[in-house]
């Protein structure tokens, strides 16, 4: 049979963007005749699999590829590499180009918004497939997926505040939906991470694996207590950080292994082959009459949130995202009490208030060693 072609543009490769077919695979890991997953990969590990907005478009364009694919059972949303899935836009591109240009970055913050649309309407099931961090806008494209698994040093959160900007990518949106409104205000405030094992605690992950292996045996994230669920007051501490004494043990134990994501495309594997193993019809709505109640915020929420996030490039946005990008790992961050201190006294928001506020972080950073 000659199938109609539903395409609005012809195939292409974007830079930053992989796109790639793979079979699918039965239980007993062999492949299955005929039918297939979409692999749309993040290609930019230097920059931890920020996106750029060429890749925002490489991401457009891919969900929609497979979307027409016929024999695409489901999508598999990942990046390169072991150490992040993503960790938001470009900040290189952000500093240089959007900053102090609100229209512009209201533009891309269309093109934004259209790639959470489209993975919230792709017409097969995603699975965000977490190698590494995920944060930021690369947290928001990961809840807008219908699964995730994730390997367990991964880590999940925000950064919004702390770099000038807010989590309306998205966050703000499902992450109550996932966590509930007391855990996802203390994310998306206080940028705080999650490990993997507290992110599955509240929710947010349907499926961890282990990623280290230690003397060829893999074992859970030895930084995140998982031997447990109370301390001894009764307190949760399953999937929270490991502190005192036990901390530079648990160091010395992580620096000794090697990652390895064999057990993670295991199960990726295993979760394509359950979701094959369901009529499809039946299936697709299951799938469209849960992702309604994202919907309903998303759609609700990101045109006023879009036009908030470009004028933002004007004042704390532009001021943010040169910190980070001008700063080095010890610091990325502004002045925030000096430019609290400012405003408070009358300040007005400029080029001399801005420059003061990077000014004084970069000697901070400096007078610190």
């Amino acid at each position: 049979m000659e199938f109609k072609n539903h395409e609005l543009i012809p195939e292409q490769e974007y830079e930053g963007v992989l796109y790639e077919r793979r079979a699918l695979r039965d239980r007993e890991g062999n492949e299955v005749e005929g039918l297939f997953s979409v692999r749309i990969t993040l290609n930019n590990p230097a920059q931890y699999n920020s996106y750029t907005t060429e890749m925002v478009k490489g991401v457009i364009a891919g969900m929609r590829r497979a979307s027409e694919d016929r024999a695409c059972v489901a999508v598999v949303f990942t990046a390169v590499g072991d150490k992040a899935f993503c960790t938001g836009g470009n900040t290189a591109e952000y500093a240089e180009y959007y900053a102090g240009r609100p229209e512009e970055y209201r533009q891309y913050m269309r093109l934004f918004n259209d790639m959470v649309t489209t993975i919230l309407h792709c017409d097969k099931p995603v699975i965000c497939r977490v190698n590494g961090m995920r944060i930021a806008g690369g947290q928001e494209i990961g809840m807008a997926c219908d699964f995730t698994i994730a390997q367990d040093l991964a880590v999940f959160g925000q950064a919004g505040p702390r770099h000038g900007s807010a989590p309306d990518g998205g966050s703000t949106d499902f992450l109550p939906l996932f966590v509930g409104i007391e855990a996802a205000m203390e994310s998306c405030t206080l940028c705080e991470t999650w490990s993997a094992h507290k992110a599955r605690r509240l929710g947010l992950v349907s499926r961890i694996v282990p990623a280290l292996k230690v003397d060829g045996e893999f074992v859970p994230n030895p930084m995140v207590v998982t031997d447990r669920w109370l301390d001894d007051r009764g307190n949760i501490v399953h999937g929270e950080s490991v502190t005192g004494p036990d901390r530079a043990a648990a160091k010395e134990r992580l620096k000794s292994g090697e990652i390895d994501l064999s057990l993670l495309d295991r199960e990726v594997d295993g979760f394509l082959f359950s979701l094959a193993m369901t009529m499809p019809g039946c299936l697709s709505k299951t799938v469209e009459s849960v992702r309604k109640h994202k919907l309903e915020h998303w759609n609700r929420n990101k045109e006023s949130n879009r036009a908030w996030l470009g004028l933002n490039m004007m004042n704390e946005g532009r001021t943010g995202f040169r910190a980070f990008h001008e700063g080095t790992k010890k610091c990325r961050e502004a002045d925030f009490l000096l430019l609290r201190r400012r405003l408070g006294e009358g300040g007005v928001w400029g080029e001399e208030l801005i420059e003061e506020v990077l000014a004084k972080a970069h000697n901070k950073e400096m007078a610190n060693g």
